[in-house]
């Protein structure tokens, strides 16, 4: 099995891997480990450069008893100077599990089709799978489950399209405020509403968290946009959508980090009692334990 996008998990087969972690995170607690990696190899591909993932996953692999091998830019052929099909099967031979942080998930889709191990999106263009992992173990966490009402600001990117088809499997209550131009795909939507909950929508973001338990947010400007930062802070800062202490209010923060303090969030609210972001980042490492141990077992 690999885990491409969110919805490659049901709702039962996501209850068991939050349930793993939640019993990962309880014995990491008591300075203890699991053992679903012991004698066994994760390769870790890397296009685009992260702190959060690569320590996660590094770090997940040696808990679980195993071993992390992180393949960057210049260490591997991934698609120049070697098929990306070639790398799937040659890793294949060597480790048990392949996790890619590519730009084409079209990429990620090819090494899963040629892998005979399991795959893992650890984040493309078009989705962040894992970081809604992450999200959902942290909301079940604060909410005794998924009775709660987030509200998206901001751009309707790779992360916020992940996280709209995991509160679809849910059944969180969503509502995602984005500049029209900068909206989630129609496709995405497509199949949140074929899992059961098609989000609200607006340009507002003001009209967005009223309500709101949660303000989740990101930054406007992604890793291969910088050809488009300055168009963006201006659509961005034109329709208010930095996430300020007037927006938030008395709502809890999300974010996925790194944030750019001073655009799409300000320091102040990063910072204050009512962010739950860092909580986010530890549940990156719980989250992906819960996945590497279903994926193996």
């Amino acid at each position: 099995m690999n885990f491409l996008n969110i919805d490659d998990l049901t709702r039962e087969q996501l209850s068991e891997v939050m349930t793993c972690a939640v019993d990962l995170k309880e014995k990491h607690a008591r300075g203890k480990t699991g053992d679903a990696m012991e004698g066994r190899s994760l390769a870790m591909i890397f296009e685009k450069p992260s702190t959060r993932t690569r320590v996660s996953f590094e770090t997940g692999a040696t808990q679980l008893g195993g071993h992390a091998i992180f393949l960057g830019p210049d260490d591997i052929h991934l698609g120049h100077g070697e098929p990306v099909k070639d790398t799937a099967r040659a890793l294949s031979r060597y480790v048990d599990v392949i996790m890619a942080r590519v730009f084409d998930h079209a990429d990620v889709e090819e090494l899963a089709e040629y892998a005979e191990v399991p795959v893992v999106n650890g984040l493309t263009d078009d989705a962040h799978p894992c970081q809604t992992l992450a999200d959902l173990l942290t909301i079940r966490e604060r909410f005794d489950g998924f009775d709660a009402r987030v509200a998206w600001v901001g751009d309707g990117n790779n992360v916020c399209q992940s996280f709209v088809l995991g509160a679809a499997i849910v059944g969180l209550d969503l509502v995602v405020a984005t500049p029209e131009e900068y909206d989630v795909d129609d496709e995405v939507l497509e199949r949140a509403e074929a899992l059961g909950s098609r989000p609200e929508t607006t340009t507002d973001p003001r009209a967005a968290v009223d309500g709101a338990d949660i303000v989740y947010t990101d930054v406007w400007v992604s890793m291969g946009q910088e050809s488009e930062r300055a168009e963006k802070l201006e659509v961005f800062n034109d329709g208010d959508f930095q996430v300020d202490e007037e927006l938030l209010g008395d709502r809890l923060l999300m974010h996925c980090l790194p944030a750019h303090r001073g655009e799409e969030v300000t320091d102040a609210v990063i910072e204050s009692d009512n962010s739950i972001v860092w909580d986010q980042a530890e549940n990156r490492l719980h989250a992906q334990k819960g996945l590497l141990t279903y994926l193996l077992d």
